[in-house]
């Protein structure tokens, strides 16, 4: 065969081999997408339902009251029944 033909074969060949790598990665990409907006979605919803634990005001692990809890007849420093780290 011509070896001007087998360069055009091979180029043809090659430039069809990179637009499938190309739609491949293009197809790859948009599925982690929906799979991570579908994740962050699950993730929402059960967020609402997650209670974060009060976090200590002072190093004995203790909590500030604010005067709106001493109007209220509380203590001026709650304790927490552990020690803080």
């Amino acid at each position: 065969m011509h070896p001007e033909i087998l360069r055009e074969i091979s180029s043809q060949r090659s430039s069809d081999l990179r637009t499938r790598a190309h739609q491949h990665k293009l197809a790859r990409t948009v599925s982690k997408a929906i799979r991570a907006s579908r994740r962050s979605r699950h993730g929402a919803e059960k967020a609402g339902a997650l209670i974060v634990p009060a976090i200590p005001d002072y190093v004995d692990g203790s909590f500030r009251v604010t005067a709106d809890d001493q109007a209220a007849g509380k203590q001026r420093r709650i304790p927490v029944g552990r020690r803080a780290a």
